[in-house]
């Protein structure tokens, strides 16, 4: 860890007094580690954003407690799982949280009574050091919007019964059975927290129909779907909608389609069809993806 004598001279400076907003970039490495004059402004502090930083002063991090900070952003920092946890665990009023290519985690467990907001970008760092590999969302009342940018294998949504945005979920690599989507091998229940959701966002290198429509039945609530796809030529998007077996989001909720990469192409057409047909209150089909 290195630690950098004119930042500690800044931090003590009596012209940062009540300091509110921390924005901090450090470029180059080894990584600086924030010296332990950051500490003063825990009382006041309302958004912190810090990249380039390393936290594995886990004795320092843990006397951070921030009672008003309302917004997090980390990015390319080094942190361990115990010392991020210990972080939010201090920021009892964090309503915003963003994490981008984090280096030194494997699983991050999200327990928050605010939260609202989370944006995470996996980590693409090529080191021995294990990258994330599990977002839990275990207990989050709050939390409105969660977006989720690769690098991850498993995302759980345990209790989040407000979260009206999510994505970007992969069809090819998750699978809607019997309304849970799955990963892998590991089950992730969305049934409570699937009801709340009105906003969804699926990627697909492909935008198969059938897999998709397995998806719209784990969000009977849902009003705009985004898909964020590549087609190959050799889709035919094809499916029959059994009246027999209704999804309740296309029978009375679903009225925004927006398709980021419509060519015209017969699979493109198909595709749309089905919803221009079994969506009963759609109202809008952009195939550009410009709303």
């Amino acid at each position: 860890m290195t630690h950098c004598v004119w930042l500690d001279g800044w931090f003590r400076s009596p012209a940062l007094h009540g300091l509110e907003e921390l924005d901090f970039y450090l470029a180059g490495k080894p990584w600086w580690t924030l010296p332990p004059s950051v500490l003063r402004f825990a009382p006041t502090l309302r958004v912190v954003r810090l990249c380039g930083c390393d936290f594995h002063d886990i004795k320092a991090t843990r006397a951070l407690r921030l009672p008003r900070l309302k917004q997090l952003e980390l990015s390319c920092v080094a942190i361990p799982d115990a010392t991020l946890h210990c972080l939010l665990a201090g920021c009892s009023a964090l309503e915003s949280l963003q994490l981008d290519n984090i280096q030194g985690l494997s699983s991050v467990r999200i327990i928050s009574s605010t939260l609202r907001t989370i944006d995470f970008s996996g980590s693409y760092f090529n080191v021995e050091e294990p990258l994330l590999q599990e977002l839990v969302i275990e207990d989050a009342p709050c939390l409105e919007r969660l977006i989720v940018h690769g690098g991850l294998r498993i995302v759980r949504v345990l209790a989040a019964p407000k979260l009206m945005v999510l994505g970007c979920l992969s069809i090819n690599n998750y699978k809607s059975v019997n309304g849970t989507i799955m990963q892998e091998t590991i089950p992730t229940s969305l049934t409570a927290s699937g009801r709340a959701v009105k906003v969804l966002i699926l990627e697909s290198i492909d935008p198969n129909l059938d897999k998709i429509v397995g998806f719209l039945r784990c969000f009977p609530c849902l009003a705009k779907l985004y898909i964020k796809s590549r087609l190959r030529k050799d889709m035919k998007n094809v499916c029959e909608y059994n009246t027999l077996d209704p999804i309740e989001c296309l029978e009375l909720h679903l009225r925004a389609i927006v398709l980021n990469t419509y060519e015209g192409k017969r699979a493109d057409a198909n595709f749309a069809k089905f919803f221009v047909l079994n969506a009963k209150v759609l109202k809008t089909v952009d195939p550009f993806g410009s709303s």
